[in-house]
């Protein structure tokens, strides 16, 4: 009697035996894996398709542009408002006759010119020297003048050449300035006082001749190298003239030297007065003296 074999059963790793007629059950879920839920009907749900968001910067160019296809239609609808008026018509031209009479006016028709206390240039554009200061008493004339060499006119070249340290410097600066005439006028007194005072007029054009002059003189008069070093004190009916005292100079074998200077501009004359002594000259002397040359201008 042979001996029935019986065949093993089938054994899963994750299970209890199978039988030769078991079925394989469904896969179970893993842990933190979610069950599918009831009715799914062993299908997958589909993902609801993410919402498509608006790209940033989209609402400005909206108003962008509603803001400009404004614009754009405002100047055309004024355009076309502008464009159905009647055109104003523009004056002539040419006049058909002149605005002054051809022929001057009669001299009982003609206005009387300005007095000197409304145009300045009544006063300025005559002799120039004759607003110079007149020579106090008790002064004599210098040598120049006693020898009969100077009229009161001073060319720009000895001008120059008399008062400044670098005449060619001077002579270019003044010219450049667009100089018209210099008048001036000396005098001595005691023993070795003398004072010379000069009226330096300019032309009128693009640039203040006068008033450029003064800024240039008066810029370095604080300055201990060149100037007096200090700032001054103001001229009395002057807007910016001041006069200086300068330090006394000593050398040795030579007497002291004093010097008072004054500065000012009125119109197109710029004033430059100064006075040498060995002995100390007082601010009455020098501001007296600058004083009554404004009075003449």
């Amino acid at each position: 009697m042979c001996a029935q074999v019986r065949e093993p059963a089938l054994q899963v790793s994750w299970g209890a035996l199978l039988e030769p007629n078991d079925t394989i059950p469904a896969a179970q879920p893993g842990v933190g894996e979610p069950a599918d839920p009831p009715g799914a009907g062993g299908h997958a749900e589909q993902p609801a398709p993410p919402v498509r968001r608006r790209p940033r910067g989209r609402t400005t160019l909206i108003i962008a542009v509603a803001a400009l296809l404004g614009i754009v239609g405002g100047v055309a609808v004024g355009y076309g408002v502008q464009a159905e008026r009647e055109p104003t018509p523009l004056a002539a031209l040419s006049q058909p006759g002149l605005g002054y009479p051809a022929k001057p006016l009669s001299a009982d028709r003609a206005p009387a010119p300005l007095p000197a206390a409304q145009d300045r240039r009544v006063k300025t554009d005559r002799d120039l020297r004759k607003l110079l200061i007149d020579r106090p008493r008790g002064t004599r004339k210098t040598l120049i003048d006693e020898l009969g060499l100077g009229d009161g006119w001073e060319p720009l070249d000895q001008y120059v050449e008399r008062y400044y340290e670098d005449p060619h410097y001077m002579f270019e600066s003044l010219a450049g300035l667009d100089l018209r005439r210099v008048a001036s006028v000396a005098w001595e007194q005691g023993q070795h006082r003398e004072t010379e005072v000069w009226l330096l007029q300019f032309r009128s054009g693009d640039q203040h001749g006068a008033s450029e002059q003064f800024d240039d003189q008066i810029m370095y008069m604080p300055w201990d190298k060149d100037g007096a070093g200090n700032t001054g004190d103001a001229i009395k009916g002057s807007r910016e003239g001041r006069y200086f005292l300068y330090p006394v100079e000593r050398k040795a074998g030579y007497l002291p030297s004093y010097r008072a200077r004054a500065l000012a501009v009125r119109g197109d004359i710029a004033l430059d007065i100064s006075i040498f002594d060995t002995s100390p000259i007082s601010k009455k002397d020098i501001r007296t003296l600058a004083e009554r040359q404004l009075e003449r201008l």
